[in-house]
């Protein structure tokens, strides 16, 4: 359907919440005062959210100021209906500063947002004795939108692209999970579905075919120690052991997440704590095989518990080159969903490699995707906010990783892996 339909309906639900936010915002009256009240504040949101959609570009999302309109505008009508249960200014201010700094994630946001709503209900409050609970929460919602819009200027979350084939997002993997459930066997029925050949458990097959894939000015192959080498191209020669560190700040959202998330979705359940990775860690490479000549090219790196065989991840390894350097991508299948790590390598320490998100170049990141069943085209934001770096090194005989998470450009998780010879 083309954008100019989708504009006259698209405006119908901004109306109704404008008209039931001038009711909220208009101290008790005659009825005719409500009934201007609310045809004004409809008539203003209408207008602001169609102004907004008209100047959208394909692919972009609705100009921020549109999105400030409509948060206040319900903001208010959620502190109209805190204000009867006879709460004072202070109270709804914190109450909707805390609420907005939720909804903005990140830890900072989250800190802010009370005493911002705080201070914006006490200053209310002293200069207006009977100020109206919805006039609070909105003059909250638009206090804590423009100042963190000042403080926090960087982006955490991008369009990037919307259903574009996915020979134009090389640096994504467009592969999704057909089912609610990715779990293990996730290569096998991938496999299935394409009708190719399937190896589980593969004998020495590495993350990589060859390190050499990844070449480029910040990273020389011929450099790399023997052993490191080995690792990334016969990956199923090596035992893993971890040991995760968890920040405190983290450990009460990283719970909820593996509640209600990572264990739902059989995807991205790392150990939290030294005594889950005790349980024991298998780790395995699936692969599929599309033609007859051998050739491997599709490799699952899946890592689970060993005394369930409940998954910790299933990554899909991918390299590729663009610009005459090389990347790694490795994807984890979602539901009808992909998101993708695109890495950029560099040399590290003595014969060691990194391989870090937080590369400037249009390519390394992170990349969550919405993958269309049907004709394959990828809708994708790029999740600024979450930045990773893993380092692979030689310590006297064994091998040392250490790969490190960042949200929001706070540090949140560290795996620290001893790598052994089988």
């Amino acid at each position: 359907m083309p954008p100019r339909e989708r504009r006259p309906g698209s405006v119908a639900l901004p109306a109704v919440v404008g008209v039931l936010a001038g009711l909220a915002l208009t101290p008790p009256g005659g009825p005719a005062t409500l009934v201007l009240a609310g045809l004004a504040g409809g008539a203003v949101l209408a207008a602001i959210s169609a102004v907004a959609r008209a100047r959208q570009r394909p692919g972009q999302i609705p100009a921020w100021w549109s999105r400030v309109a409509m948060s206040v505008a319900l903001a208010a009508i959620g502190g109209w209906l805190l204000g009867l249960t006879g709460a004072g200014p202070v109270v709804v201010g914190a109450v909707f500063g805390a609420l907005a700094g939720l909804l903005g994630v990140r830890p900072q946001k989250v800190v802010l947002g009370p005493f911002v709503g705080a201070a914006v209900g006490w200053g209310l409050g002293a200069l207006w004795t009977d100020v109206r609970a919805a006039v609070v929460a909105g003059a909250t919602l638009l206090a804590f939108r423009c100042l963190s819009a000042v403080i926090f200027r960087d982006a955490q979350v991008e369009l990037l692209a919307e259903r574009v084939p996915s020979t134009e997002l090389p640096f994504v993997v467009p592969l999704a999970a057909r089912t609610r459930y990715v779990g293990t066997g996730y290569v096998r029925d991938l496999a299935e579905m394409l009708g190719a050949g399937y190896q589980a458990d593969a004998t020495d097959v590495g993350i990589v075919a060859s390190l050499d894939e990844l070449a480029g000015p910040a990273f020389d192959p011929t450099a790399v120690d023997a052993r490191v080498r080995e690792f990334y191209e016969h990956t199923t020669r090596f035992s893993l052991d971890i040991v995760p560190r968890l920040r405190l700040w983290g450990r009460p959202g990283y719970l909820l997440y593996r509640a209600l998330v990572a264990r739902p979705l059989g995807q991205a359940n790392v150990p939290m704590n030294q005594r889950e990775a005790q349980r024991g860690l298998r780790s395995r490479i699936d692969t599929v095989s599309r033609h007859d000549d051998g050739v491997v090219d599709i490799r699952g790196w899946i890592r689970s518990f060993e005394d369930t065989d409940e998954p910790i991840y299933v990554g899909i390894y991918t390299t590729y080159r663009r610009d005459d350097r090389g990347y790694v991508s490795v994807g984890f299948p979602l539901p009808q969903a992909s998101f993708t790590a695109t890495l950029a390598p560099a040399a590290y320490g003595r014969g060691g490699l990194a391989l870090d998100s937080r590369v400037p170049d249009g390519h390394a990141g992170h990349y969550l995707s919405f993958v269309d069943p049907s004709a394959g085209e990828l809708t994708t934001l790029a999740v600024h906010g979450f930045a990773e770096r893993l380092e692979v090194s030689v310590e006297g005989e064994r091998l040392r990783a250490r790969q490190d998470f960042w949200v929001f450009g706070l540090p949140f998780l560290t795996l620290d892996y001893t790598i052994r010879r089988r």
